[in-house]
C-alpha cells in the first residue's frame, strides 16, 4: 500500500503516532510521581519525579518542578524546572525550561526560553528498565505522595 524504495508495506507496518493517555488538567496541583508507558498531558502544577516510556506534553499553563524527567518524547510549552532526558525534546514559543537537557534530537521555537545546558548524544539512556509497562488500554500509574 505504501511504497518505499520499491517496496510496498501495509497499513500496520507504519510506526504508530505517540498519543497522550493521561491528563492533569488546568487547575490541579499534585505532588507524587508519575511512572508508566503511556503519554502524558500536563496543564496543571506537579511536582515530583516523572519517568515515561512514552510521551510528555507540559501545556502552556502547565508548570513542572522535579530533579529529573525522563520520557521519550518531551515537548514543553509551559514551565518546567528540572534536568530533562529524552530521545527528543521540544521548547515551543511558550515554553521555559530551568536546567540541563541531555537528547539525541533538539527543537525550538523563536520565543522559547532555556536556561541550562544541552548535551546532544547519538543514543540516549533513559534509564528506563524498572518502569513498568501498562497493558494496551491502561494509562500510566500516578502516585500521590507517602503520608
Amino acid at each position: 500500500m505504501f511504497k518505499r524504495n520499491g517496496q510496498t508495506t501495509s497499513p500496520a507496518a507504519v510506526q504508530a503516532v505517540e498519543r497522550i493517555t493521561s491528563v492533569l488538567g488546568a487547575g490541579i496541583i499534585w505532588q507524587g510521581s508519575i511512572t508508566g508507558s503511556g503519554g502524558v498531558r500536563i496543564e496543571g502544577a506537579f511536582e515530583g519525579p516523572i519517568a515515561l516510556k512514552g510521551m510528555l506534553v507540559v501545556g502552556e499553563t502547565g508548570k513542572v518542578t522535579c530533579e529529573n524527567v525522563r520520557a521519550v518524547h518531551v515537548i514543553v510549552a509551559g514551565a518546567v524546572k528540572g534536568n530533562i532526558t529524552a530521545q527528543k525534546v521540544e521548547i515551543r514559543s511558550t515554553g521555559r525550561v530551568w536546567g540541563d537537557i541531555v537528547t539525541a534530537a533538539f527543537a525550538t521555537e523563536e520565543g522559547s526560553f532555556l536556561r541550562g545546558q544541552i548535551r546532544m548524544e547519538d543514543a540516549v539512556d533513559l534509564g528506563l528498565e524498572g518502569v513498568p509497562e501498562a497493558p494496551a488500554g491502561e494509562t500510566p500509574a500516578v502516585e500521590p505522595p507517602k503520608a
